[in-house]
């Protein structure tokens, strides 16, 4: 008999899988608002011309193509440390800032558990919000965490329950890590402004909770300054100890190249040197080092005024196609009699927590081949204005 006779078949991934069912669709006007990728106008991944001119040179370099130190190339990891918390930031000056290159946010999350967890040992306990990324608590309970939720989405508004969220947060046990998502949140589009912010890291700090904020969508909402002020509020704040995540997946449109960061922030230079040492040796024990390519592309761009000056405009079109496809859908529902939609345009990045039901989204892909995730999660930078008019058909009709 052999000795993987008892491994069990694991669910399919309710995202990816359903991209491959989507591809295996054979009608022609099949539209896949389900997968977090945003797509222009002709339906395409774009390539931006800024990243295009950093390959191009790069090629023509000619580089050797050796190891990365295990925390990346250092003009990346200083280059992400700004981007996040601003050039003049008093924490990067102190130097409390650990920073390194990892594989993608997903590997930027799963190490910051992993150190996490040794630090915190038996009482390793983290809160998401409800609901969040389904892969946030995948990710923590691999890593031998404890996974609790915190309120987070109000149904009956389509917003925010942030009564809720304070309520949970200051019941949470000292020394709780506390799952944020920094701006554009996954699933749901529903985000903090700067005064609830304010009050939660009241609480967060009250309580001693340990802040792990995941940013992937920097830039997409209102820009990469007003998405960030999350993060720059907690370097500003008494609290000493917190983790960010980032991904250059979305904003530089570099989806395959799996570029990340993971920036743990300490006390003082000192307890960051520490942290960056445990960080390491945790990037040892599992892939020993980032890649080159998209780091280099990344630190490309943004080490030049001129080609970060570029895309950033890059970006805001990016941005600002976002925001058109909302305002598409919500005046097309309305005009067929749905406009209960109109919530949507008060959400941020790509997503929309639609509000449809399980039940609801099955039609829209047994009968219309539009495709969304079974939670009503819809990805608006999937659509286009020609898909427009079809998709607003089919959700009127489910939701009739």
């Amino acid at each position: 008999m052999s000795l993987f006779a008892s491994v069990e078949m694991a669910p399919d991934d309710p995202i990816l899988g359903l991209v491959e069912t989507f591809l295996a669709d054979p009608r022609p006007d099949k539209v896949n608002l389900s997968i977090g990728v945003y797509h222009d106008e002709q339906g395409r991944i774009p390539l931006l011309t800024t990243v295009h001119e950093v390959e191009l040179r790069l090629a023509q370099a000619a580089t050797s193509r050796g190891y990365l130190p295990i925390d990346g190339l250092p003009a990346y990891n200083r280059l992400t440390q700004e981007l996040l918390f601003g050039e003049q930031a008093d924490i990067l000056a102190a130097g409390r800032v650990a920073t390194t290159q990892t594989i993608g946010g997903s590997a930027a999350l799963r190490v910051g558990a992993d150190v996490l967890k040794q630090v915190l040992g038996g009482h390793a306990k983290v809160a998401v919000s409800n609901p969040s990324w389904g892969n946030h608590a995948v990710v923590f309970r691999a890593a031998g965490f404890t996974v609790d939720q915190y309120r987070y989405f109000d149904p009956a508004s389509h917003g925010l329950n942030f009564a809720g969220m304070l309520e949970d947060l200051g019941r949470m046990e000292r020394g709780s890590v506390v799952l944020l998502h920094a701006c554009c949140h996954n699933p749901t589009g529903v985000d903090l402004d700067a005064d609830q912010w304010r009050q939660v890291i009241e609480v967060l700090d009250g309580r001693g909770l340990l802040p792990f904020v995941d940013m992937a969508y920097q830039g997409f909402d209102q820009g990469l300054e007003p998405d960030a002020l999350a993060v720059r509020m907690l370097a500003r704040s008494p609290i000493r100890a917190f983790v960010v995540s980032n991904s250059y997946s979305k904003s530089f449109s570099l989806y395959g190249e799996r570029v990340g960061a993971l920036s743990m922030i300490g006390a003082d230079r000192e307890e960051a040197a520490r942290l960056l040492s445990k960080i390491k040796q945790t990037i040892r024990s599992i892939y020993s080092s980032p890649a080159t390519h998209g780091g280099a592309l990344v630190a490309g761009v943004l080490g030049s005024a001129e080609l970060r000056a570029r895309w950033e405009v890059e970006l805001g079109g990016m941005r600002s196609r976002i925001h058109a496809m909302r305002a598409g859908l919500v005046e097309r529902l309305a005009a067929r009699g749905a406009g209960q939609f109109g919530f949507i345009n008060r959400q941020a990045g790509m997503f929309s927590y639609s509000g449809l039901s399980k039940a609801q989204v099955q039609r829209l892909r047994d009968e219309f081949a539009i495709y969304a995730v079974d939670n009503g999660r819809i990805c608006l930078a999937a659509l286009s204005a020609d898909k427009l008019d079809a998709v607003a058909d089919a959700i009127a009709a489910v939701s009739a």
